[in-house]
């Protein structure tokens, strides 16, 4: 009886304890105290920026500038629970069911890839590469539809598609694209078999970040995206780590028009590689960028 008295006079006091920390700086304060153990400052700082962009739609300047607004009780519940969710390390992204990707809020959920910042670099290199807006876009492997929706948005007068093996996550791609009221014909095709698909268009830019995480480095990534993240959508086999570049660059032959550009977001270790291939394949100017890390993370080629 008197551990169940503490027990229940633990979880009284848990909840007393939000209600009474109802400002918002007090609030975030206890959120960092709670994930102190499971994440470092700079994650925990990252998902303080999620939970509050989620709840309110604030940007990193009204953390700092509203710190003394009060949050309603449901508001506070729902920061409990995400707590304690993030204490098994589902992705914040995951728990809110959104993300933002180049300006814009994406829904997400485990049938896709949570977007990441190295992704909107390709998608800002693609922007400043192209004059005026390109004829045909296809994005190869859309998951949450992210490439897609923030080039059809730089490039209003574009023709924009994406396409996926997981029926799912097209169906993510096109609420997406329903709530930012923009027209992208998304659709399920398999890539490594696109020679037996018989709806593809001649296109001007082909973007993909396809799967390119052998598998062997599976015991090396955390927690959050083992459990939680579609493996389909980052790993390859260990035998054939370029399995996708490859496979892409062959349908980028035949669908791309004359002076058609190819991007892809790749894997550094193989970035010579998949370079050779540009070339060996008929692509000139090729050329290799990098993240704001300093890694080579993009690269890009045009049909000869």
């Amino acid at each position: 009886m008197h551990f169940h008295f503490i027990l229940k006079c633990t979880v009284y006091c848990q909840k007393r304890n939000f209600v009474e920390n109802s400002l918002m700086q007090p609030t975030i304060q206890l959120i960092r105290k709670e994930l102190r153990d499971f994440y470092s400052y700079q994650e925990t700082e990252g998902i303080i920026r999620q939970i509050f962009y989620s709840l309110r739609g604030f940007s990193l300047t009204d953390l700092v500038l509203k710190t003394a607004e009060k949050l309603n009780n449901e508001e506070l519940t729902k920061i409990r629970q995400y707590i304690d969710r993030l204490k098994q390390f589902e992705p914040i992204q995951y728990i809110t069911g959104q993300t933002e990707f180049c300006g814009l809020k994406i829904k997400v959920n485990p049938h896709v890839l949570i977007p990441r910042p190295e992704t909107e670099e390709l998608v800002q290199w693609i922007v400043s590469d192209f004059k005026k807006s390109p004829g045909k876009i296809l994005d190869i492997g859309t998951g949450s539809g992210c490439i897609a929706l923030a080039l059809k948005k730089m490039f209003i007068n574009s023709n924009v598609s994406g396409c996926d093996i997981s029926p799912d996550a097209i169906d993510t791609a096109i609420t997406n694209a329903n709530d930012q009221q923009l027209t992208i014909r998304f659709f399920t095709a398999d890539i490594l078999a696109w020679e037996k698909f018989q709806g593809w268009e001649k296109g001007d830019v082909i973007v993909s970040n396809p799967p390119y995480v052998p598998e062997s480095e599976m015991k090396l990534m955390s927690k959050n995206v083992i459990d939680f993240e579609p493996h389909s959508s980052i790993f390859v086999p260990d035998n054939d780590p370029m399995i996708f570049y490859g496979r892409i660059i062959s349908f980028s032959r035949n669908w791309l028009n004359r002076e058609g550009k190819l991007f892809f977001e790749v894997n550094g270790q193989y970035v010579l590689q998949i370079r050779d291939l540009f070339i060996i394949s008929g692509f000139i100017n090729v050329e290799i960028r990098y993240d704001i890390n300093g890694k080579p993370r993009m690269i890009k080629g045009e049909l000869r």
